[in-house]
């Protein structure tokens, strides 16, 4: 088998460049898609995983994803988003993300203690108005602990704050 002949670190490059950034392109947006379609895209990942490591199947997946310095696909979704709405506090993300005061948008506005105000969408959780950024955004914000939202953090630090906490 071809694969056996390649060095770990060939593995790791090629997994990441053909499986990992499928599973992160626009990942953002599967954010509260069902149960089961996160469950296929994580057996993708794990199966990618295995093939870099050469873990044995019937080997437990999280300390081989540890070892990976892998978010779990579920994480992963909520990483991009967190760091998505973080990029739009901060003036980084694309335009068309940005507040704009002016034209009464203004969904990723600062209140007291770097909270965000969730735009009002109705209490059912199945109401497809959940997913939208300017509520499922400032909802994952505001649900992060107060260290990781706090002003003065560097982006490049707000990122591993993150991760770590995602990762427990």
């Amino acid at each position: 088998m071809i694969v056996r002949s390649l060095s770990d670190d060939t593995k790791k490059t090629l997994v990441q460049s053909s499986v990992s950034c499928r599973l992160d392109y626009c990942n953002a947006l599967l954010f509260g898609v069902s149960g089961g379609l996160i469950q296929r895209l994580q057996s993708v990942q794990n199966a990618a995983a295995r093939l870099v490591t050469g873990a044995p199947r019937r080997d437990h997946i999280t300390p081989v994803l540890r070892q990976l310095h892998w978010l779990p696909v579920k994480q992963r979704i909520d990483f991009k988003l967190a760091v998505l709405v973080s990029k739009s506090l901060h003036g980084l993300a694309p335009t068309y993300l940005l507040d704009d005061p002016h034209h009464g948008r203004g969904t990723l506005t600062f209140q007291v203690f770097r909270r965000l105000h969730v735009c009002h969408a109705t209490d059912t959780v199945t109401d497809w108005r959940q997913k939208f950024l300017s509520v499922a955004g400032p909802r994952l914000w505001n649900n992060l602990p107060t260290e990781i939202r706090r002003r003065g953090t560097t982006f490049g630090h707000y990122r591993r704050l993150l991760k770590a906490f995602l990762v427990v």
